[in-house]
């Protein structure tokens, strides 16, 4: 019998004005806060500031960045660092937007002295490690996730 855990992650949104308002989104916990704004291709861009569609972004690429970290530690991979790319794809259809793709591309940095058995591991590791990673398991089957890593040594 497994015990399952309940974790929770609040989050507040203030918002102030139509599509050329403003807004902040902050962590409850964290306290870090973010300027929120309508993207210029939906009619907004009048005040600077993130929006949900980059943010879902960001989310799947630093979900995917730090599993794969967590994967090379427990792995033993030689990991000088990672740095990870993304790009979310939404598509408008008359008043219908849905977000349709993230495409990551992490740059894996291995160690000068790793070995052609690590690269290899680095790179199936790299296009596994999305399957362990939360927010994507929270979206696949809605959002494509796309991994297109590139391994380097040094």
């Amino acid at each position: 019998m497994s015990l399952m855990k309940l974790h929770e992650y609040p989050v507040t949104v203030s918002w102030q004005g139509g599509r050329d308002g403003k807004g902040q989104v902050s962590g409850d916990r964290s306290s870090i806060a973010s300027p929120v704004s309508v993207p210029p291709e939906f009619g907004g861009g009048v005040h600077p500031g993130t929006n949900p569609e980059e943010l879902l972004a960001k989310s799947v690429a630093a979900c995917y960045t730090i599993t794969f970290g967590i994967i090379a530690a427990n792995r033993k991979i030689p990991l000088n660092g990672i740095e990870t790319h993304a790009v979310g794809e939404v598509t408008e259809e008359g008043p219908k937007f849905t977000y349709k793709k993230v495409t990551l591309r992490p740059r894996i940095s291995l160690a000068p002295d790793a070995t052609d058995e690590q690269a290899t591991l680095a790179e199936d590791m790299a296009h596994k490690a999305d399957s362990y990673c939360i927010i994507t398991n929270a979206i696949r089957g809605s959002v494509e996730i796309i991994v297109e890593p590139t391994v380097v040594r040094g």
